[in-house]
């Protein structure tokens, strides 16, 4: 048991969703420091990455129940921190030990899919963000049997968008099953999950093609790894000119982190016989539909399949790239302060990589 002590607030800072729809907007404001519960972790987070599913769900258009139904007002669910009080049973932490949030807060641990590696679709899963209060207020509580460490030598700027971005990536590139020398498409590819799978997809072997637009997200891309840069603004033909790129024949697995790229998705796995469609990125519910004729799904062998995010294995492979020097900083860090106007800057699409929230700066 570590013998370090820590002052804990009764207030803290938070980003709160206020007119939740679409017409939200994100305020900071002065909330109550949670208590933890037996089982639980009291963290003081030092910094949050901003997803896009923090926008769906304060926009509510996934078709999932609202944060309000859950009394939630701060989402975010890429938390990197440290422990800062124990529940009266947890023992396998301690005081000051660095620890993330991710996506799921916690599952049951007891059925066929938590034993499959598969618990983020455990029926009883704890969605962090939605149905408890997430990453963007400063002190939560979480589970202790299902909190994340962190390891020594990953920067909280690294580990807070690897709780999502990186380990959901990762955990679709294991899933699509390509191999070393295979090229994978990443439409959408210098966003803050894209760029991750850039890097992920290099470490592995891969040869990462990002299609995005404009100078700042291809210096980005190609600097984080990589092979090719195709900008769909200026190319009159996206999918010709990602074939060309990709050996004249199509991409081994497209990786879609993008909604918009949905349309086109398969096009981009040309004549490839074998190619995988991976369905990550999230749209809002009834606006997309992905399909092709089932000869074509026959003769070329086509699998369209979807992930979802990362599973503790997965975030821990995730973490141990980041340790190795393998995922780098890929983030704009910004003070707490201009959360309001970086998680607009996100819904509008201008972000390259990722956004940090610090709450110490």
């Amino acid at each position: 048991m570590s013998d370090k002590t820590y002052d804990v607030p009764s207030k803290c800072k938070a980003g709160v969703v206020v007119d939740e729809g679409p017409n939200f907007r994100v305020e900071i404001a002065e909330v109550d420091v949670p208590k933890p519960g037996p089982n639980d972790l009291l963290i003081r987070l030092n910094t949050t990455g901003l997803c896009y599913s923090d926008i769906h769900l304060m926009m509510g258009d996934l078709g999932t129940p609202p944060m309000s139904y859950f009394n939630v007002r701060s989402p975010g669910h890429e938390g990197a921190g440290i422990v800062v009080a124990l529940g009266a049973n947890v023992t396998n932490w301690s005081l000051g030990d660095r620890v993330g949030v991710k996506p799921i807060y916690d599952v049951c641990h007891k059925c066929e899919l938590c034993w499959a590696d598969k618990e983020p679709y455990c029926p009883q899963a704890v969605h962090t963000g939605l149905m408890v209060t997430g990453s963007y207020q400063q002190y939560v509580t979480h589970p202790a049997r299902y909190a994340s460490p962190i390891p020594d030598g990953v920067d909280d700027t690294i580990a807070g968008p690897v709780m999502c971005s990186a380990s959901t990536i990762y955990r679709s590139i294991v899933e699509s099953g390509l191999k070393p020398g295979d090229i994978a498409a990443f439409p959408g590819g210098a966003g803050g999950v894209g760029i991750q799978g850039v890097q992920l997809a290099k470490a592995m072997g891969l040869r990462p093609i990002v299609i995005d637009s404009g100078d700042a997200k291809r210096e980005l891309s190609m600097k984080m790894g990589a092979e090719a840069f195709v900008d769909f603004k200026t190319e009159d033909d996206v999918a010709a000119a990602l074939v060309k790129a990709a050996d004249g024949k199509g991409a081994h697995g497209v990786f879609v982190t993008a909604p918009a790229a949905y349309k086109s998705a398969i096009a981009l796995t040309g004549t490839r016989v074998g190619a995988k469609v991976m369905c990550i990125g999230l749209p809002a519910k009834g606006t997309v539909l992905l399909g092709e004729d089932p000869g074509v799904i026959a003769f070329r062998n086509l699998t369209i399949k979807g992930t979802l995010v990362g599973t503790m294995k997965d975030t821990s492979m995730a973490l141990d790239f980041a340790k190795r020097g393998l995922l780098k900083q890929i983030c704009e860090v910004v003070p707490l302060k201009d959360m309001p106007e970086a998680v607009q800057r996100l819904r509008r699409g201008e972000v390259a990589g990722r956004i940090v929230v610090d709450f110490n700066a």
